[in-house]
């Protein structure tokens, strides 16, 4: 059953209303000049390099099921993202080159 206007509108502002909140809720509760707390600090050096693990696991990790043909692109791309990295130490280049080099390969080179 599709959707009304009216029903996907409210949809798209419930969502931006979230995703502004979320957003906004770490800028009121640590505003000023105060210190976040040490846990919170912790986080937030721990927790990109655990999320970029899962991702690569979570991107890899289907390597069984799609065999070892559609493995290669995906490593390339880890590997370009991972050098792009440890060269020029920009997360948003290394993301986009190996966003990129990924939907080259699958799209151009491994067709």
């Amino acid at each position: 059953m599709p959707l009304s206007f009216k029903q996907t509108v409210i949809i798209i502002a419930v969502a931006a209303v979230c995703t502004f909140a979320t957003r906004l809720v770490p800028f009121v509760l640590f505003s000023g000049k105060k210190e976040p707390p040490k846990f919170v600090r912790y986080i937030g050096s721990v927790l990109p390099v655990a999320i970029i693990g899962v991702l690569i696991v979570y991107g890899i990790g289907d390597a069984r099921e799609t065999g070892l043909y559609a493995l290669w692109p995906k490593l390339i791309a880890v590997a370009a993202t991972a050098l792009v990295h440890i060269w020029r130490r920009n997360t948003l280049l290394s993301i986009a080159v190996g966003t990129i080099g990924y939907m080259l390969l699958i799209n151009f080179v491994f067709v």
